[in-house]
């Protein structure tokens, strides 16, 4: 009966078939985007050093449509890669990005090639993304309180240049003119700066010719840069609360009390009435939006100072908001708006901190959302598509081909395996001596510490993504699986065979113990290595970008649509840094939803360590066969569901931990059952079972092969059998059945190869690959650091071969020299 069972566990463990694997989600169309008619897209325009979409779109409990930056200009790195997290962070959400390009030189300083660059970055986040970028360039250029104000001509030429390159360009990105609510031009400080300007801004800037920069002036049209450059025009609108309209339209005059906005001012504003002691011939929106035909964005808000007396927050901020909402509703060419949230001292409230935010405190985030979602103008998001750092994680799994070639070399691998593993029953039988010393006692099996060591640095090696043979054999020569799955697998069954020791040593619960310890320092090393990772992102010549971000090669999960698109895979890792740091941005941080790409499946061993101590007590107990059920239960549930993430970790989006979970414990159940599972295999049922699955295996792949070159019909399989048979049993991510075969096939042959050509080959390769393979967990929290040094070289062509294979060759001796010298291993598990 015992026999039974054990052969029982050995065909279970080593065959199956399931479910196949998912589709492709569809991609978007690509083009310029605008709110559905009648609409307005809406959002914050943010503090983005402090705050970002996650916090605000948890605050505010609805999705925005669009969300505002400011970006220096011209761009430097730092502007670049502010623009680029902003623009993957809105993408997460499906929002438009509204981009205020703010000049950090002196307008006539700024270059056609800055505006070049600056469309090639619009250009790169447009391919990738297919965000809608509205570029506000130098707002509120008529005021005073910004470096670039009230200079006409400069403005004009910038304008128009940064404009000519963007509608040359693919970006798609729409031109914003938005100048501040002239209520109070020129605002005080400017009067009588005629005799300071250019001739030319003289004369642009003295609409009544009066010889003076007054109040009689035209607030705006000496700035309009024409039609050909504005495609949205865009008004600046804010509440300081100081009273009176004549007060509040002076910049001069202090805010002295916290005030309910006057009823009507907004609609007032919009008419032109409000601040000015003269009637304005024309509105603003009469002027450029109607007259001009061009959709209208505006930025508004209203500040609360915390530091004075009068009416509570509240109050005064959903007094303002509410006529915004009153008034967009009946000008239907306002299209969007931004709602300035930040705090930030402003010369009003006597440079203190005011407060413009509307989702800071719960009960006026509360009362703002109920009243955003009432009116009927705004659209909430997402109005293109998603891009999350999900997305990012799945993109990693990356497949060479989607069909016959890749199929070509699982067949040929295949069928090489088996003609070795057939050779290797008739070298056991002349050459007995070659064969692996097994004594039976218990310990380390070398075999597979050796096998250990060849995949981790398979895995090495393919994280470090440069040419090479290393590369070209790691990709190719091992057949349909990756060192992932070997990595798995070995790991689960090594630990169901040291893991016995332990509790004849220690005893069933003090082992548990133990185990538990392991995986706690496993998660505390995975946290350390992300923030150390990130904290080496601000070292300017570190290229952090390369693990920190992934860029899809069109042969994910995405298709080739996504080709050239980069994820961020450390969303809101930024808000780690503010006082306190938000929840979200800590909680991502501890469940592993942030993380350098090639570490991503440590999360995987992190969790599954956790269940090492009860799924080996069922399994003590004689219940691997409740073990191994529950472990295909779990398997069909996540075929079934295939976007189901129980922790939404980063790992989750290339090893499914439903699925990934089967490899790890069937190898605990033959690591536990090691001995018994070899007696029966090479026993004489078991070596014809063995022998027919290996060979019955590699028949089956060049039957369906052969059938595509001569063009037969594979019967009793379809015609089409071998082109769809990658996509349908192969593919990684759900580890199909094709890929879960060739994992057995792949383990049986390696395993009987060692154990019958053990001497030669670790005479040759075993200084190398045994310890290496037995600290595979420390060389794998290394390669992480490895492909950041390698990728932060510049000016190397690492698709040289050579060059690659010195690399290569390098670091795999540098990894066994630190192993060697034990280096940080009191620190890093092994």
């Amino acid at each position: 009966m015992r026999g039974h069972l054990v052969r029982l566990i050995a065909l279970i463990v080593t065959a199956g078939t399931l479910l196949l694997g998912g589709v492709a989600p569809a991609q978007a169309a690509t083009g310029p985007i605008a709110p559905p008619s009648g609409k307005a897209w809406f959002g914050p325009d943010l503090d983005w050093g402090a705050d970002a979409p996650d916090g605000y779109e948890g605050r505010l409990g609805a999705t925005p449509s669009t969300y505002g930056v400011e970006i220096q200009y011209p761009l430097d790195r730092t502007a670049e890669r502010l623009l680029l997290r902003s623009t993957r962070a809105a993408a997460a959400q499906g929002a438009t990005l509204v981009v205020g390009l703010e000049p950090g030189v002196a307008l006539g300083s700024l270059t056609t090639a800055d505006a070049r660059r600056t469309n090639t970055l619009f250009e790169r986040i447009h391919r990738q993304y297919g965000t809608q970028l509205l570029v506000r360039f130098a707002p509120q250029m008529n005021g005073t309180w910004v470096r670039w104000g009230q200079q006409p001509t400069q403005y004009v030429r910038a304008f128009q240049g940064l404009a000519e390159a963007v509608h040359a360009g693919s970006s798609d990105a729409a031109m914003v003119w938005s100048p501040s609510y002239g209520a109070g031009y020129p605002f005080g400080e400017s009067a009588g700066r005629l005799r300071d300007l250019s001739a030319t801004d003289v004369e642009r800037l003295d609409t009544n010719g009066d010889g003076a920069l007054t109040a009689a002036d035209d607030p705006y049209g000496p700035y309009w840069p024409g039609d050909t450059a504005v495609d949205w025009v865009g008004l600046s609108m804010f509440s300081f609360g100081k009273g009176a309209a004549t007060q509040a339209a002076g910049r001069g005059v202090a805010l002295m009390t916290n005030e309910v906005p006057t009823a009507g001012e907004v609609a007032a504003r919009f008419d032109e009435r409000w601040g000015y002691d003269r009637q304005q011939p024309q509105t603003f929106s009469e002027r450029f939006a109607v007259g001009h035909d061009r959709p209208m964005l505006l930025d508004t808000g209203a500040l609360y100072d915390h530091a004075l007396r009068g009416a509570d927050e509240l109050p005064v901020k959903q007094g303002w908001w509410n006529q915004v909402f009153a008034a967009v509703q009946d000008r239907p060419y306002v299209r969007a708006v931004t709602f300035v949230e930040t705090n930030r001292r402003e010369p009003e409230a006597g440079n203190r901190l005011a407060d413009w935010r509307d989702t800071a405190d719960r009960g006026v985030a509360e009362s703002f959302r109920r009243d955003l979602l009432a009116t009927d103008r705004f659209v909430t998001g997402p109005v293109t598509e998603e891009v999350t750092h999900r997305d990012g994680a799945a993109a990693t799994n990356q497949q060479l081909d989607t069909g016959g070639d890749q199929m070509a070399w699982i067949v040929w691998v295949a069928v090489g395996l088996a003609l070795a593993f057939l050779l290797s029953g008739l070298v056991g039988r002349l050459l007995p001596s070659w064969r692996y010393p097994d004594d039976g006692k218990p310990g380390r099996d070398l075999r597979l510490d050796l096998f250990r060591g060849f995949i981790i640095l398979a895995v090495v090696i393919t994280h470090i993504e440069i040419g090479g043979p290393y590369s070209f054999i790691t990709l190719h020569a091992i057949g349909a699986i990756t060192g992932a799955e070997m990595f798995v697998f070995l790991s689960g069954m090594v630990l169901g065979m040291t893991y016995p020791l332990a509790i004849k040593r220690f005893g069933e619960w003090a082992a548990a113990v133990g185990a538990w310890k392991r995986a706690r320092k496993q998660y505390l090393v995975t946290l350390v290595v992300i923030a150390v990772v990130f904290v080496l992102s601000f070292v300017p010549f570190l290229d952090t970008d390369a693990i920190t971000t992934f860029t899809d090669r069109g042969t994910g999960t995405g298709g080739v649509g996504a080709e050239g698109r980069v994820y961020d895979l450390y969303p809101n890792a930024m808000q780690l840094l503010a006082y306190p740091p938000p929840w979200y941005a800590i909680r991502q941080f501890l469940l592993l939803e942030m993380g350098p790409w090639p570490f991503n499946i440590m999360g995987l061993f992190v969790v599954l360590s956790l269940f090492i101590p009860p799924l080996l007590w069922v399994i003590r107990r004689g219940f691997w066969w409740a073990v191994l059920a529950g472990s295909w239960a779990l398997y069909v549930v996540q075929a079934l569901n295939p976007s189901f993430q129980p922790l939404h970790s980063q790992f989750e989006a290339v090893f499914p931990l439903l699925t990934w979970q089967i490899v790890f414990t069937h190898g605990l159940v033959l690591g536990y059952y090691r001995r018994q599972v070899v007696g029966a295999l090479t026993g004489r049922l078991g070596k014809v079972l063995i022998g027919v699955g290996v060979v019955g295996y590699a028949a089956f792949l060049v039957y369906v092969w052969a059938a595509a070159q001569v063009g037969f019909t594979p019967v009793p399989f379809p015609a089409s059998m071998y082109d769809q048979l990658y996509n349908t049993a192969y593919q990684r991510v759900d580890l199909q059945w094709g890929r879960l075969v060739d994992i057995a096939f792949f383990a049986i042959v390696s395993y009987a190869l060692l154990t019958v050509f053990w001497k030669p080959i670790s005479a040759v390769l075993g200084w190398l690959w045994i310890p290496i393979g037995q600290a595979s967990l420390y060389v794998f929290v290394w390669q992480v650091f490895f492909a950041l040094a390698i990728a932060s070289i510049p000016g190397v062509d690492w698709g040289n071969g050579w060059i690659g294979f010195a690399v290569h060759s390098a670091l795999i001796l540098l990894v066994w020299v630190m192993i060697r010298r034990k280096f940080l291993f009191s620190v890093i598990p092994r």
